[in-house]
């Protein structure tokens, strides 16, 4: 039956149209599309293991798991005898390497005055030349492990781990007081938005889908737009379908990795068909229908509303229709015209209105 009248039914709560919103059938733009299993990962890059430089012991943290942390915080404190050496170092040959100027201006002045050799002024430039290397070379170690060497003004143990880029903390990998080696990993951190979707294509559809194509995925009662940028050579032994991999570019709060959620994978030529909002359609006696005003029960309650006592009916019919593809927001439907009104949202209101009618006003 293509088309089925809802009848007048008294009804004691009144459907008023305006209440009910209404959109226009119009002509839609799809792809081709399949449903997909997929599931939330991340690339091997995206986890982030801070590593010591530096033997020593670990001091204290400065986060915890599940903490979001911004690229340069500080995240743990190391007690390090390489660096307490090293500092001292440092401060000890810029006393030198003050002291060794020093004796140079004098040598030189000394020399001027014909009191003393050019050998002697030589020598003096090479142990100041010696010393300058020296404090140099330690004050670029230093700077590389992040301790600037221009603000030492006594000797420190403490190396402080900081993070290298923005994310989010999943593990310290260390206890606390604890001895840690030179490249050890002492926390993990997950970069943000550093989020892939590895769906599942049938064999299939593998040379129909391009880098690039759209996969969206519904997170959350969220819709997720997502791209693909890797289409894997290698088949999935368990499920026996190609790999696809699509990045999330969008911020997303709370995207838990390992989720298996239900993905769609738009591809191939796009074509045009007539279509309606999701939110539109309603399943009832086991078709897919789509509620539009009905002009003659609408006339009638208008005449009703000029006499007392009289209750509505419900001015609206329903149209079986086709489902021909979708995508995240429309419908390409078959049984309805174009440029045809339709209730947009909330059907829901009209079904109830049909069940209860149909129910009858008992219990």
């Amino acid at each position: 039956m293509n088309k089925l009248l809802l009848t007048a039914l008294s009804l004691t709560a009144t459907l008023f149209a305006s209440e009910i919103p209404l959109a226009k059938v119009q002509m839609h733009t799809f792809n081709k599309s399949v449903a997909l299993n997929a599931q939330v990962i991340q690339l091997s890059n995206a986890q982030q293991s801070i590593t010591s430089l530096v033997s020593g012991h670990l001091e204290a943290y400065y986060v915890k798991p599940a903490q979001r942390v911004k690229e340069g915080q500080k995240v743990a404190l190391i007690e390090s005898i390489v660096v307490s050496k090293m500092s001292a170092d440092y401060l000890s040959l810029k006393k030198q390497l003050a002291a060794a100027s020093k004796n140079y201006d004098a040598t030189a002045s000394l020399y001027k005055k014909g009191m003393t050799s050019m050998q002697e002024l030589n020598n003096q430039e090479i142990k100041l030349s010696k010393i300058n290397a020296q404090l140099t070379a330690l004050e670029s170690q230093l700077n590389t492990l992040g301790i600037k060497a221009d603000k030492l003004t006594q000797a420190t143990a403490n190396f402080v781990l900081y993070a290298h880029s923005a994310g989010t903390v999943s593990a310290l990998l260390k206890p606390l007081h604890s001895s840690v080696s030179v490249s050890e990993p002492v926390i993990s951190i997950v970069k943000n938005q550093a989020y892939y979707i590895k769906s599942f294509l049938p064999l299939e559809y593998a040379t129909k889908v391009k880098l690039g194509d759209k996969i969206v995925v519904n997170y959350a009662d969220k819709d997720i737009i997502t791209h693909i940028t890797q289409i894997l050579p290698k088949v999935d032994e368990v499920t026996q379908r190609v790999v696809v991999l699509s990045s999330v570019d969008e911020k997303v709060e709370h995207l838990f990795l390992n989720t298996y959620l239900k993905s769609t994978v738009y591809f191939g030529d796009a074509k045009e068909y007539p279509a309606v909002k999701k939110s539109a359609l309603s399943f009832f006696n086991n078709e897919w229908v789509v509620f539009v005003p009905n002009e003659e029960e609408q006339k009638e309650n208008e005449s009703k509303n000029k006499q007392e006592g009289e209750e509505e009916s419900i001015p609206y019919t329903l149209e079986v229709v086709k489902i021909i593809t979708q995508d995240e927001d429309f419908v390409g439907v078959e049984g309805l015209k174009l440029g045809e009104e339709y209730v947009s949202a909330k059907s829901y209101y009209v079904k109830s209105a049909l069940l209860k009618g149909s129910l009858g006003d008992g219990d």
